[in-house]
């Protein structure tokens, strides 16, 4: 009897759009037989995580990656679910026991984008106001950004992306801007809010921002095949030589690490060129570098990535780094102290 996959991922509408994609891609690659024959079917499901449910800490200090991932993996695991659909960028670097990377899908553009207010006529960061106050969840952005625009402020901003946008639209809101994520709004028919790119080097984006990612468990054979037919080889080798150099360093979502990559065809083989920077969060210290290798195996640009983060951390991203940890750690405390004096005098009052 053919088997039915079931297709899950977050609950937010980017999520679901993002699940229905690869939904369209595996129903064109396997439609139903017309004599009722083997054909695999696909259904989906969507749960709220952790990362959903918290909307009002900055996610600096509510913890890394598996915030988006983490429920998902146990309905996996259990097997209630047979294929996690990711943002690649929300995905750790090293998954649970059990689990693999079935399929990386081909990327959007990874670059992040300015969205001004709707009304200004502000068309570069450049143009904005000295004190204007620019809306990012990135601590990555931030700390690259206030390098070159000193004169602005950045405010955290949390929410799915139409919640964001309200956000920046209301007239009396703190925002004049916004940083976010091109491919999402793409992906949500949005793309007419952009109002400029931040290419590198002005913003280096995130690792495998732009990809999807299709995680399932490493004993199921059925899935890893029909994940094989959806993986596109040049963003997997990206991709790979990102989140080695990622991995490498140790970051998660809330660390300043910025990447490019790009592949190109050469005599022996394709050039990779890969950058990699990490950015103190108040902007001052800036720690880069690039490296342009033949690469003719995923193992090879793997090596990439890794090779680049070793040069990061001897170069002054280790000591960036640690600062970054020992800032978080005082900042969770200090928050979860507020949180009981909170609690106390709430009891207090009753």
């Amino acid at each position: 009897m053919p088997r039915t996959f079931t297709l899950a991922s977050r609950a937010s509408q980017l999520a679901q759009v993002q699940t229905n994609i690869v939904l369209a891609s595996l129903q064109e690659l396997f439609p139903p037989a017309s004599d009722g024959g083997s054909a695999p079917s696909f259904t989906t499901s969507f749960m709220a995580t952790a990362g959903d449910k918290n909307q009002s800490q900055a996610l600096y200090l509510i913890g890394g990656k598996a915030l988006w991932t983490k429920e998902l993996e146990v309905a996996l695991k259990e097997r209630h679910v047979d294929m996690l659909i990711h943002s690649l960028k929300d995905v750790p670097t090293t998954l649970p026991d059990g689990c693999i990377l079935g399929a990386i899908l081909e990327r959007e553009d990874p670059v992040d984008s300015l969205v001004v207010k709707r009304g200004e006529s502000w068309k570069t960061l450049e143009d904005l106001p000295s004190g204007s106050v620019v809306g990012t969840s990135s601590i990555r952005r931030v700390a690259q950004l206030k390098r070159k625009y000193p004169h602005l402020k950045f405010l955290d901003v949390r929410g799915n992306l139409n919640t964001r946008l309200a956000k920046l639209d209301a007239p009396d809101g703190p925002y004049a801007a916004l940083i976010l994520a091109k491919a999402g709004l793409v992906r949500l028919g949005l793309v007419d809010r952009v109002t400029s790119d931040l290419s590198p080097p002005t913003l280096y984006h995130a690792v495998s921002q732009g990809a999807l990612g299709i995680e399932v468990r490493s004993d199921d054979t059925e899935a890893i095949e029909l994940c094989k037919k959806l993986t596109h080889r040049e963003t997997l080798w990206k991709c790979g030589a990102e989140r080695a150099c990622l991995r490498v360093l140790e970051g998660g979502c809330s660390v300043p690490v910025g990447v490019a990559s790009d592949l190109s065809a050469g005599e022996d083989g394709e050039v990779l060129t890969l950058t990699g920077c990490v950015t103190a969060i108040d902007g001052q210290v800036h720690v880069e570098h690039t490296l342009t290798q033949v690469v003719k195996t995923l193992e090879d640009a793997t090596r990439v990535g890794e090779k680049l983060a070793k040069i990061l951390m001897e170069s002054g991203a280790k000591k960036i780094l640690d600062d970054i940890n020992v800032d978080r750690d005082r900042r969770v405390t200090e928050a979860k102290t507020e949180d009981e004096v909170n609690r106390i005098e709430n009891v207090m009052q009753r």
